[in-house]
This record gives structure tokens, C-alpha cells and sequence, in this order.
């Protein structure tokens, strides 16, 4: 707990409340939700919204996930690991996000029956381009992402509220030798 002494004389009390089962206080929950909020921005309005909406979506269904934010400032894009810890690697679905659109992505879509062929892609992860917020609420991709969650090899808990972590690649690659 902190007390201010404001300009007007007033005091006010900032008290910080951890979620249950949750390992990141609510002041770095708030620095981290700013964070993405300010590398959302840098979309259009439609995609701020469409990004937004798919977020309360998965976390809907997995409100024990960490979400892990990676920002590819190389590639103008911003993606969003829904993980079952820490590590974004071992996340199940991701909404990527760049000028050209917003996709969901299943990190094992290859190995995901896909009857209706919504699938693109030929790696391991394979993507879906999300055109509106009721493109999740479709049977057939609701099915994907249920089926993702059945074939994840790493529990997510059972109860307690995720994290959001920001981890910035731009930060950690190396620069460039100039020429001699």
C-alpha cells in the first residue's frame, strides 16, 4: 500500500490486490496491460478492436493463461502467446497482428483435423486470418481451438489469473558490425 499527498491537500491510497494463484502483482498487471495497449496502438482502429475482442475471447476460455507478448519491430508486428506458463514457446494459440491483418494462430495446427480446410499454412503452426470478432464464435473454428486446448501437452492451472508478460525481440538482437 502507498499514500500520496496530492496537490490539493488530499491524500490517496493506491492498494495493491493480488489475484488468486497469480504470480504478478497488480502494479506490473497494470504496467504490462499499458504496455500492449500502447504497442496495439499502433494499429488500425478496426484491428485495436478486433485484437481487443479475440483477447476476451481466449481468455474466456483459458483464464489461467500467461498471455507472452512478443514485439517484432523488424516485422511491424506484435503477437500474443496464450501459454499455460511463463515460456511463450509452449503456448497453444497466438493472435499475430501487423498492417496486412490479425491471424489466429495453433502452434500444432499440423497435427489438428481441420475438415473445412481453414488451416493456411505448411509448417507446424498453421493460422487462420480473423476477419471479425464472430469469426471465433464460428462451429467449425471453435472445434480448432477446443481441439487445441484437448491436444495441449502442457497443463494450464486449474485455478488463479494468468499473466501478461511484454518480451521485446528488438531489444535482444544484436547490432550490426559496420564494414571496416
Amino acid at each position: 500500500m502507498s499514500v500520496k499527498k496530492e496537490a490539493s491537500g488530499r491524500r490517496s491510497v493506491q492498494v495493491e490486490v493480488e489475484a488468486p494463484g497469480s504470480t504478478q502483482s497488480a502494479v506490473a498487471r497494470r504496467s504490462a496491460e499499458a504496455e500492449l495497449r500502447r504497442l496495439i496502438a499502433r494499429f488500425v482502429p478496426a484491428h485495436q478492436r478486433l485484437i481487443g475482442a479475440m483477447r476476451r475471447s481466449l481468455r474466456r476460455r483459458l483464464p489461467t493463461a500467461h498471455e507472452v507478448v512478443y514485439e517484432y519491430q523488424n516485422l511491424g508486428a506484435v503477437v500474443i502467446s496464450f501459454s499455460p506458463n511463463e515460456r511463450g514457446y509452449e503456448g497453444i494459440l497466438s493472435i499475430r497482428a501487423d498492417a496486412n491483418g490479425v491471424k489466429l494462430y495453433f502452434s500444432r495446427g499440423k497435427e489438428l483435423p481441420d475438415p473445412a480446410k481453414l488451416l493456411q499454412g505448411s509448417a507446424q503452426a498453421r493460422s487462420i486470418v480473423v476477419e471479425g470478432a464472430s469469426t471465433l464464435a464460428r462451429p467449425e473454428v471453435a472445434r480448432l481451438i477446443d481441439e487445441a486446448i484437448v491436444r495441449n501437452q502442457v497443463p494450464f492451472a486449474g485455478a488463479g489469473r494468468g499473466s501478461v508478460i511484454i518480451r521485446s525481440t528488438s531489444a535482444k538482437q544484436r547490432r550490426r558490425r559496420r564494414p571496416a
